[in-house]
C-alpha cells in the first residue's frame, strides 16, 4: 500500500512540475511599435503574448499636493527600446505579464 501512494505523490509531483505553472524571465525591449521583447538570443515575444501592467504604460491620474485642488498628470511609464524588463511568465508559458522595468 505504501508502495502504491509513493508512486501517486511522485506522478503527481512529476505532473505538477511538468506544468511550469509561472516562472520570472527578463528580457530586453527591442521594438515598441508593435511591441517586441527578446528574452534570449532564440526567443523574441510578440505583443500577442504579452500582457502589460501600469508599471510599465503611460497613464492619466488625478492627484493633488499638500491638500490643495485635484489636478491631472500624465505619468510616462511607458516602454522605450533598450528597457531591460521583468515578466512573468504564465500557466503553460503562452503569455508573459511585465510587471516592472529598470
Amino acid at each position: 500500500m505504501t508502495d502504491i501512494l509513493n508512486n501517486i505523490r511522485r506522478i503527481a509531483v512529476n505532473a505538477v512540475n511538468a506544468q511550469k505553472l509561472a516562472d520570472v524571465a527578463h528580457g530586453r525591449v527591442i521594438q515598441t511599435g508593435p511591441l517586441k521583447i527578446q528574452i534570449d538570443q532564440k526567443l523574441i515575444l510578440n505583443e500577442e503574448h504579452l500582457i502589460l501592467t501600469k508599471a510599465v504604460t503611460d497613464y492619466v491620474t488625478e492627484m493633488s499636493i499638500d491638500g490643495g485642488p485635484k489636478q491631472t498628470y500624465t505619468v510616462y511609464n511607458g516602454l522605450r527600446p533598450g528597457d531591460l524588463v521583468t515578466m512573468i511568465r504564465s500557466h503553460g508559458g503562452q503569455q508573459y505579464i511585465i510587471i516592472d522595468k529598470e
